[in-house]
């Protein structure tokens, strides 16, 4: 993996890069979708190459490793020819599986052991495992494994929690250099930021994480319920010590806002489930604020969906046609708003990226987030 910095904004700490990969580049910064389960829920492939324009997407090292399970995998030849997406993918590690199923799960030096959210099987994660499962899988980005700390989290056990976490990274950066990937191609190791909210853990943190020297890097245990002045602030610290030729990638995050700050603190790469969760629920992201799409006012409106049009949807469809989908239960009304809120995040970021490379980004975004948080 080769990172290049194109452009710095005079303005903001925000930097337009490309990443590339064995499957191709990735020009920054970027959102990435998230493909859990070897797919983004209610969009097809061809739809996230050819409308959306996605660049990269995530797959889940605890759900894959559960289903469809690492022998299938392996006999499809990894997640890309699975799937059937020749772009690059970033695994997690399963890390936040660990913090989101802490009722069944058991930490120790070794490893976490847990229970399946399916069937209530018994399973264990060790470093070593999460690194040869994530060879199997066959991603181009591949994460340590980690501990994510809850908010509100003492400081005495986000502090254990990290010394979990960097002995784990030793233990990951050992595995992946003694081994090869199965497909021919590289993979790439990030290791994790952790430190919950505190500012002197978060610098011990980004110092070990730096000093690995591995290809690029990751912030992780953010936006998990802290206020987002808190994240923004944890970030900031972050990436002032994490190594400025390197891709930064900011796990999990979030809303548009949340997206132009934290490229404005210098993070290269985001994800998050918001743009189809979201959706599901009827909710649109636009550049003139946020839309209910099963609100009473849209019914009898005939305008396109979006007059900016960042997506064929946006014209395609009306806001009336869009809200009646909803109403009546269809799970067309899920599809659209998919579409058109990952289209307008990957827009988002593609404008963020122009507007680095012209040293206007940090008017523009001061500009849009105003606007992005209107409810419509």
């Amino acid at each position: 993996m080769k990172f290049k910095i194109e452009a710095l904004d005079a303005g903001s700490k925000a930097r337009a890069g490309i990443i590339t990969t064995a499957h191709g580049e990735i020009e920054t910064p970027i959102f990435m979708p998230v493909g859990t389960l070897a797919s983004v829920k209610g969009v097809h492939q061809h739809e996230l190459k050819q409308d959306i324009k996605a660049q990269i997407i995530l797959g889940n090292t605890y759900h894959l490793f559960l289903r469809p399970g690492m022998d299938i995998m392996q006999k499809a030849g990894g997640l890309h020819r699975f799937m059937n997406w020749d772009k690059p993918i970033l695994t997690d590690s399963g890390g936040y599986q660990v913090y989101s199923l802490a009722a069944q799960r058991k930490l120790t030096e070794e490893g976490v052991r847990f229970a399946s959210h399916i069937d209530g099987s018994k399973h264990m994660f060790t470093p070593e495992s999460t690194m040869d499962i994530q060879r199997i899988i066959g991603a181009d980005i591949i994460m340590a494994l980690d501990e994510c700390t809850p908010y509100p989290c003492d400081y005495d056990y986000a502090r254990k929690s990290m010394g979990l976490t960097h002995l784990w990274l030793d233990r990951c950066c050992a595995r992946v250099d003694e081994t090869e990937g199965l497909y021919g191609y590289e993979q790439t190791l990030f290791p994790i930021v952790q430190g919950s909210t505190y500012k002197d853990l978060r610098i011990q943190s980004a110092e070990y994480i730096a000093s690995k020297n591995r290809d690029g890097n990751a912030i992780g245990g953010l936006s998990v319920g802290e206020p987002a002045e808190m994240m923004y602030e944890m970030t900031d610290v972050v990436c002032q010590i994490l190594p400025a030729d390197k891709p930064r990638y900011l796990m999990g995050v979030g809303t548009p806002v949340n997206i132009l700050e934290n490229i404005a603190l210098g993070v290269d790469m985001m994800d998050c489930v918001m743009p189809t969760r979201n959706a599901r629920n009827g909710m649109l992201f636009t550049q003139n604020g946020i839309m209910n799409m099963k609100n009473e006012k849209w019914k009898d409106d005939f305008s396109p969906l979006d007059e900016f049009g960042t997506s064929y949807v946006d014209s395609f469809y009306s806001k009336a046609y869009l809200r009646h989908l909803f109403i009546a239960g269809e799970r067309l009304a899920a599809q659209i708003a998919s579409i058109h809120n990952l289209a307008f995040y990957l827009w988002l970021v593609e404008e963020a990226r122009r507007q680095i490379k012209g040293n206007t980004f940090n008017e523009w975004k001061n500009k849009m987030v105003k606007k992005l948080s209107v409810r419509l």
